[in-house]
């Protein structure tokens, strides 16, 4: 249902379309999970919530509470555990619009939407082979419909990031980085002239919306992305910044730890990184506040300290 939603072309079937290929994809990885577990009751492998219980012979059993499945970010952690691989990146943008439409808002535009719908077919295709079932006798003229969308969206995609091919970034993290066009999200992001090689000169275009958005926002947003993850552990952990930090010469998030100037306008990060005085690393966000003369933050507040009392 959601492949003959996509086919249409109409931006009021694509909602519906985001709908039903996203449950549909989920419904196909918890059928991957209960395979996997052939002995186990179907109903734990799939059970949000489980608890243990004494099963009579010293021993627990699991149970499920109540009838609420596994969510989207449970099925990528599951299904790690199960040994099951789903490109749960791959299913992200369509998570976020999904739930953008469960709230009757989203800031996606039709081709960007209609661009997350085809990021998930090779979930598709990668689940149905490792449940050793065959897609085309199941699915029929959708399957064919998705084999065609996938290979255009590959052909754009091999185009865009050829023209990005030789670009001599500031910065390793973004030649590594997955960059995306900041008004439509799509990943089908080009430099207008394909034979730059000098990142200060890039003009993006976007080949999904025709936006040409400023290469310090597309550069932002791809570190922000590829990092993400790292910062919210680091701060729920530590509550510490990182591994981002502000630059303050072009003001944006750009600085990445561990590397020696910002990665959009290539001001390079000059400071000492172990304290004279204890041996302890020297933070970046130290340096950016203003501790910059070779002293770790406890050092710099004892030598504060000694020169009041003085």
């Amino acid at each position: 249902m959601g492949v003959e939603d996509f086919q249409q072309q109409d931006h009021d079937r694509d909602i519906s379309a985001v709908r039903n290929f996203y449950a549909g994809v989920l419904l196909l990885a918890k059928e991957a999970l209960v395979r996997a577990a052939p002995g186990a009751d179907p109903n734990v492998v799939i059970g949000a919530k489980l608890k243990p219980i004494p099963d009579g012979r010293g021993g627990i059993a699991m149970e499920q509470i109540g009838h609420t499945t596994v969510d989207f970010q449970q099925i990528g952690d599951r299904a790690r555990d199960f040994g099951i691989a789903i490109d749960h990146s791959a299913l992200k943008s369509l998570n976020k619009i999904r739930n953008d439409m469960e709230h009757h808002y989203t800031s996606e535009s039709a081709a960007a939407i209609r661009a997350a719908i085809s990021k998930g077919f090779p979930v598709v295709a990668s689940l149905f082979r490792q449940l050793d079932e065959d897609p085309l006798a199941l699915l029929g003229n959708a399957w064919t419909v998705m084999l065609e969308t996938k290979d255009l969206y590959d052909q754009e995609l091999q185009a865009a990031r050829k023209t990005l091919a030789d670009v001599a970034w500031h910065s390793p993290s973004v030649a590594g980085a997955g960059l995306r066009c900041p008004s439509c999200q799509s990943e089908l992001i080009e430099q207008v002239d394909g034979d730059n090689e000098a990142q200060d000169c890039i003009e993006f275009r976007c080949r999904t919306c025709g936006a040409k958005p400023e290469a310090g926002d597309v550069i932002e947003q791809a570190l922000d992305d590829l990092y993400a993850s790292s910062a919210y552990v680091r701060y729920k952990e530590a509550m510490e910044d990182g591994p981002l930090y502000q630059c303050p010469a072009c003001d944006r998030h750009t600085l990445v730890e561990g590397e020696d100037c910002c990665a959009n306008c290539s001001e390079p990060l000059d400071y000492r990184s172990e304290c004279f005085r204890c041996g302890t690393g020297i933070g970046i966000q130290d340096y950016l506040d203003g501790l910059d003369e070779g002293l770790c933050s406890y050092c710099a507040y004892v030598a504060q300290k000694v020169m009041r009392e003085d």
